[in-house]
């Protein structure tokens, strides 16, 4: 069986937030940016990978969900438990400086963890967790 990882959905409230973050400091190219009804899809990717990629979405844009789900989901946006992404590199520390520089929130410095990777974290404009592993 062939199956690939082609999408992952992160949420954003506030689309030329998410743009800055995910285009201008962390390199990603920017593959679609969709409007209806007053809210934006960005789908964005590392340049050279087409076939990953990450699509910001506005949270509250499912129709089935109620209006405590959507408190909830702006709740946790907040406080940064809702969403999250691990991404690799082979140079953590390289990357860790220039998302630094432009003003990323930092969680965690390129730390080596007991479970056996080296990593960082830096939380995106919308709260989302973004874990930077060291590829070795």
């Amino acid at each position: 069986m062939d199956i690939s990882i082609h999408s992952s959905f992160l949420p954003q409230d506030d689309p030329e937030a998410a743009l800055a973050f995910y285009r201008d400091t962390l390199g990603f190219e920017v593959r679609n940016d969709v409007g209806y009804e007053g809210m934006r899809w960005i789908t964005v990717g590392p340049v050279g990978q087409p076939g990953t990629s990450i699509v910001l979405h506005p949270p509250a844009a499912d129709p089935g969900i109620t209006e405590e789900e959507r408190r909830t989901i702006t709740e946790m946006m907040a406080k940064g438990t809702y969403g999250g992404i691990n991404l690799a590199t082979r140079d953590l520390d390289a990357v860790f400086t220039r998302l630094q520089a432009g003003d990323a929130e930092v969680v965690q410095e390129p730390t080596e963890q007991p479970y056996g990777v080296r990593d960082c974290a830096f939380r995106d404009p919308a709260g989302n967790m973004i874990r930077i592993q060291e590829l070795r």
